[in-house]
């Protein structure tokens, strides 16, 4: 499969199609992983944050959730073909594990959301949701409240888990944590089951296939966004040419 390299971000070269595919063969192949969904403000993260950068290099799959890192693509000699969101692989997936009978898990967002958005995708496909929760839980593996919550998943027995922590909390809780709940397959998805249940609102479509979901959460929630946005985002600017800066084989590359 070939990766492009986004500062010291890995993303995976493939369509929407593509990426679905490659996560019914993760979940088949019942050996675990996890798969990540980079964005602007992932990529500036992972430049300072070692736990969040360990997170990326090992995940399983890393589908580029972003419009901007879409069109970033195009100056780095390998054109990533869509953007492929979390929120937008969940339905899907969900569908596909209807149909192939996989057990699914849902973990984080506020209390109560996960069990209405398992509610909703029981309904629309027949998905078999074997538990919801929304633990407090710790990026350390061996914290005491992890306990109950990988206990959980563990007895709940499913092949996949939807991980709704926020970054860069699910990417490294599915980093330190994938022994414990593997084989399983993570996906760590955001704000996912909230669009779901219908408890936040997603930006317009056309905001989105514009690379506006910025300015859209940005005028949402401007107390929380307001630093994220305004002051470190624009750091990928320099991410970004430091990147052009490398050979080409550095940028591109291939892995088994």
């Amino acid at each position: 499969m070939k990766r492009l390299r986004l500062g010291e971000v890995p993303i995976d070269v493939l369509t929407f199609a593509g990426a679905l595919e490659a996560i019914g063969e993760l979940v088949e192949e019942k050996k675990g992983g996890y798969v990540v969904t980079p964005n602007i403000d992932h990529v500036v993260l992972a430049d300072s944050n070692d736990a969040f950068r360990a997170s990326y290099q090992d995940a399983a799959l890393s589908l580029v959730d972003g419009q901007p890192l879409v069109w970033a693509s195009r100056l780095l000699g390998e054109q990533l073909p869509e953007k492929i969101s979390g929120a937008d692989l969940i339905l899907p997936l969900m569908e596909m594990a209807a149909k192939r009978k996989w057990r699914v898990y849902f973990m984080g967002a506020g209390p109560g959301v996960a069990e209405k958005a398992a509610e909703e995708v029981h309904q629309r496909y027949g998905t078999n949701v074997v538990g919801c929760d929304a633990p407090k839980v710790s990026v350390d593996p061996a914290a005491s409240e992890n306990a109950s919550a990988i206990e959980k998943i563990q007895k709940a027995k499913p092949d996949v888990v939807l991980v709704a922590l926020g970054a860069p909390k699910q990417e490294i809780w599915m980093h330190r944590c994938m022994p414990q709940y593997a084989p399983a397959v993570a996906l760590g998805i955001g704000a996912g089951l909230d669009f779901i249940a219908g408890t936040v609102k997603r930006a317009p479509l056309w905001m989105s296939k514009n690379g506006l979901e910025w300015a859209y959460r940005l005028s949402r929630e401007p107390k929380r966004m307001w630093r994220r946005y305004l002051v470190n985002d624009p750091k990928f600017l320099l991410i970004l040419a430091r990147t052009m800066q490398r050979p080409l084989s550095e940028r591109v590359v291939w892995r088994a």
